[in-house]
Parts: C-alpha cells; structure tokens; sequence
C-alpha cells in the first residue's frame, strides 16, 4: 500500500466517465496515480499533489498540496493559449504538448471533457477519432 495520497474517489469516477466513454480506451495504475490510454499512448493522467509529492508535479503546479492534478495533450498550437500559462493550468516541461490543471470544487467539469477529448485526438488514430460525435475544427 501506498504512503502517498491518492487522487479522491469522486473525482476518478468522473474522470472515468469521461475517459472510459472514448473508443478503445483503458485505464491503468500508473508510477503514481491513474492513467488513460489508447493503445500505449497515455492522453490524460490523474495524480494528487500532497506534501511536495510527487516532486515534478508539485514543482510544475507550483504548490505542495493537497491538490489532485490532470495533465493531458494538447495541439502546440493551443498549448501556447494564454490561459494555459494561469491557473488552475500549469505547463509541466516533460513534453512540449502537455498541459496540467488543478481539480478542485471550482472545475469546469465540461470544460475538462473537452479538453481531455482534444488530448485523445492528439493520439488517438485517425480511424477512432472520426468515430467520435464532434465538430470538425
């Protein structure tokens, strides 16, 4: 069992609506945290801040916790948006097309859908993105 904080249940229920509803998707445990997947690529990923852990993440937030964290992928277009340079968004620097956000009782819930949408259509194949009912951008 793990001595770090785990990301709340109701908000792994939600994620999972969300996620699990997307073609060929599955979950997983992850180094820390839950994970989404569409084949071996991971599009979005659960984590919970809590005491300055994990560092990298507590460090990319800016904050120590305890605060349960998504990142996901997005178009480097849209990652250079300036709302994702201000909170509750955070740019982790692991990838150049990822992007955080603080989950907390003030999150847009659908807003969150859309942008974890987005994030599976960066790496999803094309094939199971037109499967999807959404607008053509």
């Amino acid at each position: 069992m793990s001595e770090h904080a785990s990301v709340p249940r109701e908000i792994l229920a939600r994620l999972n609506a969300i996620c699990l509803g997307l073609p060929e998707v599955h979950e997983e445990s992850a180094w820390t945290g839950v994970r989404w997947m569409i084949g071996k690529k991971n599009f979005a990923h659960a984590v919970m801040i809590d005491r300055g852990w994990p560092p990298a993440y507590a460090q990319a937030a800016g904050r120590d916790g305890p605060l349960p964290v998504l990142t996901f992928r997005l178009p480097l277009a849209r990652v250079a948006a300036p709302k994702f340079a201000r909170a509750p968004f955070f740019k982790p620097p692991w990838f150049a097309d990822i992007v955080g956000v603080a989950i907390d009782a003030h999150s847009d819930w659908d807003e969150l859908a859309d942008l974890i949408v987005e994030s599976y259509c960066v790496l999803a194949p094309k094939k199971l993105v037109a499967l999807l009912d959404r607008p053509r951008v």
